[in-house]
């Protein structure tokens, strides 16, 4: 039976970039801009929509012992469908994304949910599921986006926020700014979830 946990745990308590620490890749390389992490987030969300519903649509038809290539292979169809739809309509997100997107099919996140909860629970539950996950992977893109777009460029969703006396922070959009802002956001939501634990 679903239940609202199924979805609202992707947003905190299992939050896949926050908590479970997954699709690193990712997260740490697209994410330079706010833009760049939504359009990442929301590829990443209808695979695991469209993924969950058909594999628990099909669990009890999959033998056990080729479920995972038969979940890759459900999972890279619907990768294709995004890559194409966004070189088609998204094309400059698309070029910029570059490679993460058909690596969308390797994405432990969305392999992991297929194995762990749609394989084993019923299809409305598993929609939730990967919606709530969904939607927490794409909030922590555009969290950790803007951060860096913020105080690497002085713009976030390309409006620009400073004037000419703004001295950007290059650091924050090469490689070593995603490490340090993932890993201030890391110990936050740690001191917040040790701050409850002690309410």
């Amino acid at each position: 039976m679903a239940r609202l946990s199924d979805f609202t745990k992707g947003l905190w308590s299992e939050n896949p970039i926050f908590k479970l620490v997954l699709g690193m890749c990712p997260t740490l390389a697209v994410t330079t801009s706010a833009i760049n992490g939504i359009g990442m987030g929301l590829a990443t969300t209808f695979v695991l929509i469209s993924s969950n519903l058909v594999i628990s649509a099909l669990r009890n038809l999959i033998p056990s012992k080729v479920r995972i290539p038969s979940f890759i292979v459900v999972i890279a169809s619907f990768v294709t469908i995004v890559d194409l739809v966004m070189n088609g309509y998204f094309h400059d997100l698309h070029k910029t994304l570059g490679l993460f997107i058909p690596l969308i099919v390797v994405n432990c996140i969305i392999l992991g949910r297929a194995e762990a909860f749609a394989s084993r629970n019923p299809i409305f539950s598993s929609l939730l599921d990967g919606f709530g996950m969904g939607v927490g992977f794409t909030l922590s893109l555009f969290v950790l986006g803007s951060i860096r777009e913020v105080l690497g460029n002085g713009s976030i969703l390309g409006f620009v926020l400073f004037g000419e006396g703004f001295y950007p922070f290059l650091i924050m959009v090469l490689p070593p700014g995603a490490f340090i802002t993932l890993g201030l956001l890391l110990g936050a939501m740690n001191k917040i979830e040790e701050k409850r634990g002690e309410a």
